[in-house]
């Protein structure tokens, strides 16, 4: 009798030892997977802040369902620092980081530590571009055109100014909630204009470029003019006023716009949403500042401001009427998707080797759709941890 209890208690401290080791290999398997991203923008306010804040909620998604994932965020003092921007992105190969995320402050000055991280096996993310850098092996680009930005705000001001569209008194297209106003919508409603029609498109303005002759600067500039060359009667004062991407700098510009055109000006664009903040600030101080919900009259004195990019604090100014429309790049859109790609790379699944955010106009009809809560999809986590094959 005794050898059969003995027997029994042997056999149940097996299986308990068994089913223990099992208890702990499901534990094990359930860790977390870690996954530690670089992002190094150009600098962190305005646009940059938006895109980080998205790309740390995205993490923290992503932290509900598996994953460990730590958004590593640095940025040189300022867009001109170009050599800090290459030494983070130097600082984050050494530290071995899973993924490199940059938006460069101009793409020259990264080539070389983007290829560093190359050879270091590193998969490198590049935000606020689609156009492949020539000669690196980039596993993802999140962006835009950055050319067709500059030309849906030069349709957004030739609307304003008597054209067909949403914003001023020329001929009305229903647009309703959720609709993209892009390239496409523009393009197909001036696709058949007649001279005389464009003719009535009419007013001056007056240009706030970013970086001068730097490559998104000139890009977007490049994109506004090809537009406004079609509407004969629109004139463009004066030399443009480059900012560095920069409020304060754009306020002097536009003092210095005050100065030198008088009563002469109906719009300011500004190739940055910083930039047009900066010019609705010096407008606002004068007393010159054109209102959405305040009739435009030629003559008045009144400057409507225009400009591109998106964040929080210019929709606010949109929706109360003070900035006539912007055109959105998707900070919001980099920041989400871009942690999300990272993972993908670091658990060597596939990641879109581009990824489209179409500029499109955000006025005060549509203001809301973006921020404080923009329309961003749902992410899959628990598939792309169950295909991840990242060790440790």
């Amino acid at each position: 009798m005794r050898s059969i209890i003995r027997k029994t208690a042997v056999v149940a401290g097996m299986a308990a030892l068994l089913l223990g080791s099992a208890a702990v290999g499901e534990v094990q398997a359930q860790e977390p997977i870690k996954v530690t991203i670089g992002w190094a923008p150009p600098d962190i306010t305005g646009v940059f802040k938006t895109a980080t804040n998205f790309f740390e909620k995205s993490a923290q998604d992503a932290n509900q369902h598996g994953f460990q994932v730590e958004v590593i965020t640095r940025a040189p003092t300022s867009h001109l620092a170009f050599a800090e921007q290459v030494a983070i992105i130097e600082d984050f190969i050494q530290r071995r980081v899973d993924v490199i995320a940059v938006s460069p402050s101009e793409v020259q000055t990264v080539r070389s530590a983007l290829a560093a991280a190359g050879e270091a096996g590193i998969p490198v993310i590049v935000v606020n571009l689609l156009e492949p850098i020539e000669g690196l092996d980039i596993a993802s680009y999140i962006g835009f055109d950055n050319t067709q930005g500059g030309m849906v705000s030069a349709y957004s001001v030739a609307d304003y100014l008597g054209g067909p569209g949403v914003l001023g008194t020329g001929t009305e297209i229903e647009a309703k909630p959720g609709d993209y106003l892009d390239l496409e919508f523009w393009q197909k409603a001036y696709a058949d204009l007649s001279e005389e029609e464009r003719a009535k498109v009419q007013g001056k303005g007056a240009i706030i470029e970013g970086v001068a002759g730097g490559f998104y600067s000139t890009a977007r500039l490049n994109g506004f003019r090809e537009v406004m060359e079609q509407f004969p009667n629109v004139e463009i004062v004066g030399n443009t006023c480059a900012a560095d991407w920069n409020r304060e700098k754009a306020v002097r510009c536009t003092e210095d716009f005050l100065q030198s055109t008088g009563q002469d000006l109906d719009f300011i664009w500004a190739a940055s949403n910083e930039m047009g903040l900066g010019a609705m600030l010096a407008l606002g101080n004068a007393d010159r500042l054109q209102r959405a919900d305040q009739p435009h009259e030629a003559g008045d004195g009144k400057i409507a401001v225009f400009t591109n990019d998106v964040t929080p604090e210019s929709v606010d100014q949109i929706a109360n009427n003070g900035i006539i429309a912007e055109t959105t790049h998707g900070f919001a859109d980099w920041g989400w998707f871009g942690t999300k790609f990272a993972v993908q790379l670091a658990c060597q699944e596939e990641a879109p080797a581009q990824f489209d955010i179409r500029p499109r106009t955000v006025y005060v009809a549509n203001a809301r759709e973006f921020y404080p809560d923009p329309q961003l999809p749902d992410i899959d986590w628990d598939a792309i941890r169950a295909n991840c094959k990242k060790n440790g």
